[in-house]
Order: C-alpha cells, then sequence, then structure tokens
C-alpha cells in the first residue's frame, strides 16, 4: 500500500509539467520551420549579417576568369562601301549600224579585247577616197616640180641670151631695141619660176590634206571596231546588236574595274590625328568583311585621306585598295571595316561582362585566394572582341567575377559554377581547375582549404 500510494504522488506531481512540455511543443516546431526556411535571430537573410553568404544560407553561386595579357590591336570599327576602281562609260564615236556583238553581259573582259562592232563599208569608201585624193595631189606636186625644172632652165638660158647681146649692143654690132628684148624675155622667165615655186609650195599643203584626210578616215574606220578599255566586268548591254547608233549617243554597255577595288569608309574626325601620325610611321592596314554568312574577309592597304572633314557630320573620308584577286568584293556593296592602326602589348584583358558601372565609375569583383570579394576599381579603355582592356587596377592572373554580380557585396563569399571565361583565362568549374592558378574556387562551389 505504500508503494502504491508514492507512484500515485510521483504522477500528481508530474502533471503540471507534462502540461508544459505540451504547450511549449507547437513553439518549439514552429521555431524549428522558420529557423529552416532562412530565418535567423538577426532578421537577415543567410544567418550572416551583411549578406556575405547570400540569400540561400550558403556560397554565391558566381561565374569568373582569369585577367589575361595580350597584346591588343588598336583598330577602329566602321561600315564601309565598296567602289569600284574605275567605271567606264562605253559609247560609239561614229554613227552606224551595230552589225556585232563579241561579249554577253556581264563577262569579264581584258584591255583590248573587242566588244562591237559598227558597220565598217561607209567608212572604208571614205578612206578609199581620200587616198585617191592624196594620189592626184602627189602627182600635181610632182607636175609643180617639173614646170619649176623646165623653166629654171629657160631663165638660165635668156639670163645669158641678155648678157651676150647687151656685150653686142655695147660694141654697136647690134640695135638697142634687140638687147631690151631679151632682157625682158629673161625677166618674164624669172617671174614663171617664181609661180612655179609657188605652185610646188601650195602643192605641198594639199598634199599635207591629203594626208591628213587619209589619216582621219583612218581613224573613222578604226571606230568602227570597239574595243574594251580596260579588264574589267560588263554590265546591262542597253544597244542591242542590229540597231542604229549615233556618235557620242546612247551608252552601249558600262565596264567596271574591280582587280584593284576601293573600300571607302568615314571615320570621326577626332581620329583624324592618329591616323595621319600612324600613317607617316608606316602603310596602314584596312580589313575588310562581308555581311552574309560567309563573312569573307579581305586584306588592303588605307591609301585615300579626303582633304576636307564633312562639317554636316564630322566625319572624314578614307579609301582603302584592295587586291580582289578572289573577286569577293563587289562594286556598292556594304562591308564591315576595320582600320589596323598600331598594337597594344601586354595589355590587361577582362572579359566584357567583367566591368561593372557604379557611382563611383567602373569596377569589378576580384576573388581572394579565399573565396571571398572584394571590389575592385578599374579604369577601361579600349573594347576587342569579347574582352575590353583595363589601363588600371588589375594584374595578370587575378580572377575576376563575370556572372553573378547582382548578388554579391564586399566580403561576400563565392561558389564557382562551370562555365567558361574570356581574356586568355579560364573560368572555375573546368576540369577541376579553379578561377585563377592563385588559389581560386573548386568546382562544386568547394573552394580551397583554408
Amino acid at each position: 500500500m505504500a508503494i502504491t500510494s508514492v507512484r500515485g504522488r510521483v504522477r500528481q506531481d508530474s502533471l503540471p509539467l507534462i502540461l508544459c512540455i505540451l504547450l511549449l511543443l507547437p513553439l518549439v516546431l514552429w521555431a524549428t520551420g522558420c529557423s529552416s526556411n532562412g530565418v535567423s535571430a538577426s532578421g537577415g537573410p543567410g544567418g550572416a549579417k551583411g549578406g556575405k553568404k547570400g540569400g540561400g544560407g550558403g556560397d554565391v553561386p558566381v561565374t569568373v576568369a582569369v585577367v589575361g595579357q595580350k597584346n591588343v590591336p588598336v583598330e577602329v570599327n566602321v561600315i564601309g562601301n565598296v567602289e569600284a576602281y574605275s567605271t567606264i562609260s562605253v559609247k560609239a564615236q561614229i554613227g552606224g549600224t551595230l552589225t556585232n556583238v563579241y561579249f554577253h553581259e556581264g563577262d569579264f573582259v581584258k584591255k583590248g579585247d573587242r566588244l562591237f562592232t559598227i558597220d565598217p563599208r561607209p567608212y572604208e569608201v571614205a578612206l578609199s577616197q581620200a587616198q585617191a585624193n592624196l594620189a592626184r595631189d602627189e602627182a600635181a606636186q610632182a607636175q609643180a616640180q617639173a614646170t619649176l625644172a623646165r623653166d629654171s632652165a629657160n631663165l638660165r638660158y635668156q639670163q645669158a641670151q641678155a648678157n651676150r647681146y647687151a656685150e653686142l649692143f655695147k660694141g654697136g654690132i647690134i640695135s638697142k631695141d634687140q638687147s631690151e628684148q631679151l632682157s625682158a624675155t629673161a625677166d618674164a622667165t624669172t617671174q614663171a619660176v617664181a609661180a612655179d615655186r609657188a605652185s610646188i609650195e601650195s602643192a605641198k599643203a594639199q598634199l599635207e590634206a591629203a594626208k591628213a584626210a587619209v589619216e582621219q578616215a583612218k581613224v573613222q574606220l578604226s571606230y568602227t571596231q570597239i574595243s574594251s578599255p580596260i579588264d574589267g566586268r560588263t554590265g546591262n548591254l542597253n544597244v542591242k546588236q542590229g540597231n542604229l547608233v549615233a556618235a557620242n549617243g546612247a551608252e552601249l554597255v558600262a565596264i567596271t574595274e574591280v582587280e584593284p577595288i576601293y573600300v571607302t569608309f568615314s571615320v570621326p574626325e577626332a581620329q583624324l590625328n592618329d591616323i595621319k601620325r600612324f600613317m607617316a610611321e608606316r602603310a596602314l592596314e584596312v580589313r575588310a568583311r562581308t555581311q552574309d554568312e560567309s563573312a569573307v574577309e579581305e586584306s588592303g592597304k588605307l591609301t585615300f585621306v579626303d582633304n576636307a572633314v564633312d562639317a554636316a557630320t564630322g566625319t572624314i573620308k578614307l579609301k582603302g585598295t584592295f587586291g580582289n584577286a578572289d573577286r569577293k568584293l563587289w562594286p556598292g556593296q556594304f562591308v564591315r571595316v576595320t582600320l589596323r592602326l598600331s598594337i597594344r602589348p601586354n595589355a590587361i584583358v577582362v572579359p566584357n561582362q567583367a566591368i561593372q558601372t557604379g557611382q563611383n565609375g567602373t569596377f569589378v569583383y576580384v576573388v581572394r585566394p579565399n573565396r571571398t570579394v572584394e571590389v575592385r576599381n578599374v579604369t577601361a579603355s579600349l573594347r576587342v572582341d569579347q574582352d575590353m582592356v583595363v589601363d588600371s587596377g588589375l594584374e595578370a592572373g587575378e580572377t575576376v567575377v563575370t556572372e553573378g554580380q547582382l548578388r554579391l557585396a564586399p566580403d561576400s563569399r563565392v561558389a564557382v559554377r562551370d562555365g567558361r571565361g574570356g581574356a586568355g583565362g579560364r573560368s572555375g568549374g573546368g576540369r577541376g581547375e579553379g578561377g585563377s592558378r592563385g588559389g581560386g574556387a573548386r568546382p562544386g562551389g568547394k573552394g580551397p582549404q583554408t
């Protein structure tokens, strides 16, 4: 009986404690659930002050890249237009019927290749007539020279006669009338000789005119055969075979020279001084890339800088000359032009997405060896493809964050995700390599042992 009484008292004394435990149990369960949902006593996410571990209670997942160092080309990238080296408009220089066409539209022709024939028969007749006139004038000149020779001989004889009769007159052998008659005859022959000489000069002039007429007829006849003045590609045939053409009339065909070829583009006037300075040192390279799927790139040299800046656009016109041996560039085509000014050696480069902009300028998140990040102010300058050149603030080999910056704050702890960075470095998660050689994060969000 005594034992039973003690057990009853124990049960009665424990009842209030059991009731308290039952009342506190829901509160404990509620607190445990809140803790599993990320609510901490500090009232912030992740149970860490300042958000160092991110919103999930763990490290912030990021993608990183290694800061690289390489030679960077200093280039100007613009849109340009392909321009034919020369364009020739072929027209007829004489009138007539177009009897033959020796090419097809779009053919490539060489300098001197025959293109057209105009009916030559009227010009062949004109040449024959001019040659006949030349022969006539040559005969007239020969006749004038023969007449001069005859009259010159008569003049010599008559002058000798006049001299003898003058001596006889002085001796009183003949009369004065006979002496004067022979002297007058000699004077008349002298005038005839002068006239013969004038006739010869006139025949020479007529002969030169006849020769010029023959040459003119030959030239006109040569115009019946129209040849290509340059190497190039023919365009649309505007006058078909059999039509009548007029001298200096409608264009027959246009020929464009595409080997070599120009690429014309404009750059801002602010870059003019640099261009002139580098041109004085060496020939500047120009590359042109087509905008189609094949993306063919041709290389040439800068050969022309305009003599004035366009006041309306603030740009200056430049031309690059390309060999275009494969004829990949076509007149009128739009291309992406790259003008290389110089090479910047050993430049520090990072992926473009690593550069962030804040109130104090540009900055990056640098990953420390202990997997925490620091904010580093940087000075960025050139953009090269997917990389950005950094003038100051970074050293080669450091690791920077390229993705996931929005969840970061100074001293946040990070976990590197799989991916690849730029700037000559590999991001974390690639085949067990860290974001940098100096102790970057390891795959699966595990950093180096600290």
